[in-house]
């Protein structure tokens, strides 16, 4: 990945990992996909390789991730879904010539219609988001108790208790906060005793 930017929170769902590409959106948003290069990298890395992206597709993609992020949010919250968000992803997808192929491996890929077609790229992320969003898949949205992230993702483990979006940033980092408060709680408490 080019230098000065953010890494990539990658996960196994393709919608909820493309609404991680502005995190901490509830403390200080890193912006994950600030150019169009960026954004032609992060389809690449999963497997939507188009050959370049406009600005203006890149405003279309960010208004994707963002009715994408409305909706995973409000179904999460057993919210009504918010208008505005299903028309933007129906829209996305109905838009989109992208066909799935099966490869000789016994893997899906998806075939783009042409190369420079972010839009395609785009309706495979909006259908994703169509069937976590609607039930379809097997698994639950929850929304990550970090206080400053609060991202919709995908809970797809036996029990569906995950509370992170991602145990490597955000549940890592609430851990380290309460193990910190502990420390010093503890360090505090045991001053107060030999005093």
């Amino acid at each position: 990945m080019p230098a000065g930017f953010p890494d990539f929170r990658l996960g196994t769902v393709l919608a909820t990992s493309f609404t991680g590409t502005l995190s901490e959106r509830h403390g200080e948003p890193v912006e994950r996909i600030p150019t169009p290069q960026r954004l032609v990298d992060w389809l690449e890395v999963n497997g939507l390789a188009v050959d370049s992206c406009t600005t203006a597709q890149l405003d279309l993609a960010r208004e994707l991730r963002e009715a994408i992020h409305a909706a995973a949010t409000a179904a999460a919250l057993g919210d009504a879904l918010p208008a505005a968000a299903v028309r933007i992803i129906n829209d996305g997808s109905m838009q989109s010539r992208a066909a799935a192929v099966l490869t000789r491996d016994g893997t899906r890929r998806w075939q783009l219609s042409t190369p420079t077609c972010v839009e395609d790229a785009l309706g495979v992320i909006a259908a994703d988001a169509i069937a976590i969003i609607s039930g379809e898949r097997d698994g639950k949205l929850a929304l990550c108790g970090s206080p400053t992230c609060r991202a919709a993702f995908f809970d797809t483990s036996q029990s569906r208790t995950r509370k992170w979006c991602d145990m490597n940033t955000c549940g890592n980092r609430q851990k380290k906060a309460r193990f910190n408060a502990t420390h010093r709680t503890s360090t505090r408490s045991r001053r107060h005793e030999s005093s």
